[in-house]
């Protein structure tokens, strides 16, 4: 019955997608076949002022039917604390109610705490399949709650921001290689909270992020094994992901005491734009088991969210529960 069951997973999944299109970092336009559960364990890290930096995500996924799938994440974290940072917003308290000026928060430790969760949907409304080739089309969105507390205006649902994003994925497979470009725009909602300076004041204080247009090309290419013999054998992939995103400056506003100050930009709170490069390998073991690593370095400009190198690793595997149907079906 255990090999039954292998064989029917390995079978679902030749058939949804190629493995050289299974990306370390971004997602292609297939989706899993019905009846499969996936569960990925992701974690990426950086070191910054001799910090090392991490975050966990636990994501799990399944085939709701051939063309949706759903995944929910869960993301723990020491990128931010619960609480802005007390060096967020310098107050010297001369004159009463001096204007406050921002202040580039320094590198310091935080705990390592369950940061929140994403629930995302895929679905799939175009394939054209030929002999080893396809293209095809998705719609995705997604919903985040993260109760940490960002002081940087790039936003980024899945790990540092509370909202709403939605977007388009296309992939196309010719033999050993696959490309899929992604174009995604994610609505960040404000953050509510107080801001403490470093004289103990606490200062009500509200975060508008900017929204955020998301876009990625990747790239795969299967090295091995070069004709398949069977479903036991092992996969190699090398890829090249290109990350970037673009995002409106944030407005910071802060009560203190009857006046409310509205915080000018720094660095940290202005509009950018950026593009990463992640060369990563990935090996996939009997079809079902898969052990992706990767690097993200700067290619146009940087992000504030985090220093660089990256350091991503993660382990994936599928898991397919055949329903029993008492009715016979076509």
């Amino acid at each position: 019955m255990r090999k039954v069951c292998a064989l029917a997973i390995l079978l679902m999944l030749s058939r949804s997608s190629k493995a050289q299109e299974l990306y370390n970092l971004t997602l292609p336009a297939s989706t899993l076949p019905k009846n499969t559960v996936g569960v990925r364990l992701f974690n990426e890290s950086y070191s910054e002022s001799g910090l090392i930096r991490k975050i966990t995500e636990l994501k799990l996924m399944y085939g709701v039917t051939p063309k949706l799938t759903l995944m929910l994440t869960g993301v723990a974290s020491d990128y931010h604390s619960l609480y802005l940072p007390v060096d967020f917003i310098l107050h010297d308290h001369s004159g009463g109610n001096a204007p406050p000026t921002a202040n580039i928060p320094e590198a310091a430790p935080n705990p390592y705490i369950f940061a929140g969760a994403d629930l995302y949907a895929q679905y799939r409304f175009f394939s054209s399949d030929g002999q080893n080739t396809h293209f095809r089309m998705a719609a995705f969105g997604e919903a985040s709650y993260i109760r940490i507390a960002s002081h940087l205006a790039e936003p980024e649902l899945l790990t540092h921001n509370s909202g709403f994003g939605a977007g388009i994925i296309a992939t196309y497979l010719k033999s050993h290689f696959a490309g899929t470009i992604t174009l995604g725009y994610a609505v960040p909602t404000e953050y509510n909270g107080n801001s403490f300076d470093i004289y103990g004041g606490v200062f009500p204080t509200t975060i508008k992020y900017g929204n955020a247009v998301n876009y990625s090309l990747a790239l795969g290419y299967l090295l091995l094994p070069r004709h398949y013999k069977n479903y036991e054998q092992s996969n190699l992939n090398v890829y090249l992901e290109f990350i970037g995103r673009s995002y409106g400056a944030a407005q910071v506003t802060q009560q203190d005491g009857t006046v409310t100050t509205r915080i000018a930009n720094t660095s940290f709170l202005n509009a950018g734009n950026y593009i990463d490069v992640s060369p990563g390998l990935q090996w996939i073991i009997k079809s079902t088991l898969r052990i992706d690593v990767s690097v993200g370095l700067p290619l146009v400009n940087s992000s504030f969210i985090h220093q660089y190198p990256m350091y991503y690793i993660a382990l994936q595997r599928y898991f397919y529960f055949r329903k029993h149907n008492s009715k016979k079906t076509d």
